[in-house]
């Protein structure tokens, strides 16, 4: 009986990822035939809602490998049952990532030039490194978990995670904080947020599947292991938060900063959705609400902790939004001291209204990660093994 449940839930997860994947690559298909006339972008805003999802996902691709790199590096028994799903995980996710990444881009059939043609001083060109080393780690960290034999090599293979996805995600974070034209982005402090930033987020993820897991195979998640799980993806939020706002600090310091943190924290000139999605979406919903959940002894639940989690995601697709949208929509400032007019727009906001086939391109990279998950999960052991729940009393 089981076995035929497993079975009906495979094929209605995989069923499900390969629609969603389905739709987004339809929608992928449609912008490139028809243009980016069906999309909001333009000239002033050309990373769009599919860039949110697209770094969102190899944000936390790799901070959800940090699961595996506690058990395996740092040689924490409670964690080592969850490391393959980890590493599932993060290539899911990776996927998934590059696939929205890939396809938003425009002409995805030319990828082969950017991969055979290098320009070694744009950080683009060290991300198709890093993202490819990523995944092939990845790929050999997993299998040195499920080979027997290999067990000894599955600590230098957490090493090498370890350390290439600290690099890959400042990698990430320098594509905006190497770009001095926009105010909002040239910060050396964006590669140290982005790597807390990937820790909150594939925390919060993770936390998220072991929850779904866990209810479907009726198995309780040690309440230690929970509750460190719980502290830990609190101090990642907090730490967050703390060097958001030491940012915007930062950009208040500076007075050519002033206008655009005006327009994102006051919402001023224009900037109203995105003050809203900063400090609604991001401040109260992504950080404050799940601190609360996560620390005070009256909210603190398994429960909560669920609930904690899928908050820090909504905040994170908040925070991307305002920080990437908004970030272009902000007039640049070309001529430094100068009031610049013309008939083309100079110096006023940019407007972006995401499209549907942009909502469904992103939702199709998460519709590819699901079914790479749920592929891997059905051909390998990935499942963490917890003690059975207690039996509700009636």
């Amino acid at each position: 009986m089981e076995t035929a449940r497993s079975t009906r839930t495979f094929w209605l997860l995989a069923g499900l990822g390969g629609a969603l994947t389905a739709v987004g690559l339809g929608a992928a298909h449609f912008m490139e035939t028809h243009g980016h006339i069906v999309t909001g972008m333009g000239n002033e805003v050309v990373w769009g809602l599919p860039h949110v999802f697209a770094i969102f996902m190899v944000v936390a691709a790799s901070g959800v490998l940090n699961m595996a790199s506690v058990g395996s590096v740092f040689g924490q028994p409670a964690y080592k049952t969850r490391a393959r799903l980890s590493g599932l995980l993060s290539l899911a996710l990776l996927a998934g990532g590059l696939m929205v990444l890939m396809l938003d881009l425009g002409r995805p059939e030319r990828v082969i030039v950017a991969a055979t043609h290098y320009n070694f001083r744009s950080v683009f060109a060290w991300n198709v490194f890093l993202y490819s080393g990523m995944a092939a780690i990845v790929v050999v960290y997993l299998w040195t978990m499920l080979q027997p034999g290999l067990d000894k090599w599955s600590k230098p293979a957490g090493i090498a995670a370890l350390g290439w996805r600290f690099i890959l995600t400042t990698g990430t974070g320098s594509i905006f904080g190497f770009l001095v034209a926009r105010e909002a982005y040239q910060s050396a402090l964006l590669a140290p947020l982005f790597i807390l930033f990937s820790l909150a987020w594939g925390l919060a993820l993770f936390l998220l599947v072991q929850a779904l897991l866990s209810a479907r195979a009726g198995l309780a998640v040690p309440d230690a292991v929970l509750g460190r799980l719980a502290r830990l993806l609190g101090i990642f939020v907090a730490a967050c938060l703390y060097l958001v706002a030491v940012q915007h600090m930062t950009h208040l310091y500076e007075a050519r900063r002033g206008g655009f943190e005006a327009f994102l924290l006051l919402g001023r000139n224009g900037g109203a959705p995105y003050a809203t999605l900063f400090w609604a979406g991001y401040v109260l919903l992504g950080s404050v609400l799940p601190l609360l959940l996560l620390f005070h002894p009256a909210l603190r639940s398994p429960r909560g902790v669920t609930a904690a989690a899928a908050l820090v995601l909504i905040g994170a697709f908040a925070w991307l939004y305002a920080f990437i949208v908004g970030g272009q929509a902000f007039p640049l400032d070309i001529f430094p001291g100068h009031e610049v007019r013309s008939s083309f727009g100079d110096g006023a906001v940019a407007r972006y209204v995401p499209s549907v086939p942009e909502a469904l391109l992103g939702i199709g990279g998460l519709g590819a990660a699901l079914l790479v998950t749920t592929i891997g999960m059905r051909l390998f052991d990935m499942r963490p093994h917890d003690t059975p729940a207690a039996p509700a009393k009636a």
